[in-house]
């Protein structure tokens, strides 16, 4: 039995290491999905964990392309603008055994989010002052599992709710009268229902597991929300496009349509020698289907009550992993591993591939607590962005700029008692 639970230990330690180099995926991954914890050997098990990361990607030679923004950019600094914020991921989880076949887990999660501030001081103000997204996510999953072969076939279902909301704001027109900032912001909330399957084989003996998990996108098709343009004053044209005066905007309600993207995720981990675990995953994430967000006011008899949009343009993510764990003693355990995540920009945003190495060790004081802490260290490559086309239409034509190799760091711990 404590051989099986140094194991685990193992595992677990796979586990986290991979979770601190995974929540620095593209797209709006944070934490993504997680259901390691069902896996767990004890009839009783609670986990709880966080992990911090600290993107640090810089934009240069930034470029207000747009001629409608008049002279946004003449004052502000087109290089070493800091994009990006450090962030925290949590979790917590609960698991329970009933009888040999059946084993439950119930979990908080922050899947998705994102958070870029590169403040009201860049040439690019126009097209970002700060976006920020944040999601709840609240999971049961259950599985059942029998012999077969040496080992055991498990089959996995669950369902979760999902809360999803934030906001952007960004210079709108210049500061031509007093009290008047210009920046505009928009706000929304939504929420959804999405659901899991999915199979895995284990042999204990060996410490083998492979998994494969499919999650669901969710709509959420109730975003509801707001424009505040009250800082804004907007302009009247009169015949021939000339100025005549302008107008102060409104706070209007608006509404809108997105989808969270399904995922496919395969995992595979074995022991190779006396105490030598290998680990290995690949995960598949739809963010093709986070292109253009389309916004629109509920209220459109007021003209001050202007659409807008959030462009993503995203495409597919990949992310692969893979690694080696050790144990060093019956209280200690330790893994290294090697995370490529694709990015989701393709010439518009700063989201390109990233390439992260961790480790990360696991204390067992007693079999009934474990402790593991997990770092990581990773790059992410270089790139511009510009205007991109999108069925027929012009995306992006605010603001250019490149980006260098930059540092993205992660460090993750936890703390799990089962009996």
């Amino acid at each position: 039995m404590v051989h099986n639970k140094i194991k685990a230990a193992m595992m677990a330690t796979a586990a986290v290491l991979l979770s601190s180099a995974a929540a620095s995926a593209g797209g709006l991954e944070r934490g993504g999905y997680n259901i390691d914890l069902l896996f767990d050997p004890s009839t009783y098990a609670a986990e709880a964990a966080t992990t911090y990361v600290n993107p640090q990607r810089e934009l240069d030679n930034v470029d207000d392309i747009n001629p409608a923004n008049g002279a946004f950019d003449l004052t502000r600094p087109t290089s070493g603008v800091e994009e990006t914020e450090g962030y925290w991921v949590p979790r917590i989880g609960v698991k329970a055994g009933f009888g040999d076949s059946v084993d439950c887990m119930a979990d908080y999660s922050q899947p998705w989010g994102a958070h870029t501030n590169p403040g009201t001081n860049w040439a690019g103000v126009n097209d970002n002052i700060e976006t920020k997204i944040e999601s709840d996510n609240y999971a049961a999953t259950c599985s059942y599992k029998w012999d077969v072969g040496q080992g055991q076939f498990r089959v996995i279902g669950g369902g979760f709710y999902q809360e999803v909301g934030g906001f952007k704001e960004r210079l709108v027109s210049p500061i031509i009268v007093p009290g008047f900032d210009g920046i505009g912001r928009l706000d929304l909330d939504g929420s959804g229902w999405g659901w899991r399957t999915g199979v895995a084989y284990e042999i204990p003996e060996y410490a083998f597991r492979a998994s494969l998990v499919y999650n669901s996108a969710v709509d959420l098709d109730n975003l509801e929300g707001t424009i505040d343009l009250s800082k804004v004053r907007l302009p009247v044209f009169g015949p021939g496009g000339v100025l005549i005066t302008t107008v102060p905007g409104t706070k209007y309600d608006v509404s809108s349509f997105a989808s969270m993207p399904d995922s496919l995720e395969l995992k595979l981990q074995t022991g190779i020698a006396p105490g030598w675990l290998a680990f290995g995953s690949v995960k598949w994430t739809d963010w093709s289907q986070l292109q253009v967000i389309e916004v629109t006011a509920n209220d459109t008899s007021d003209p001050r009550n202007l659409p807008t949009s959030l462009d993503l343009l995203y495409r597919d993510g990949w992310t692969v992993s893979g690694g080696i764990g050790h144990k060093f003693n019956d209280q200690w355990s330790g893994a290294v591993s090697l995370t490529w995540d694709r990015g989701t920009s393709h010439g518009y945003g700063t989201q390109t591939d990233t390439w992260t190495v961790g480790t990360g060790v696991s204390y067992m004081p007693t079999e009934n607590v474990e402790l593991r802490l997990a770092g990581a260290i990773g790059i992410l490559t270089s790139g511009s962005s510009g205007p991109q086309t999108y069925q027929g239409e012009v995306v992006g034509d605010d603001v250019t700029y490149d980006f260098g190799t930059d540092i993205v760091s992660a460090v993750s711990t936890s703390l799990k008692i089962k009996f």
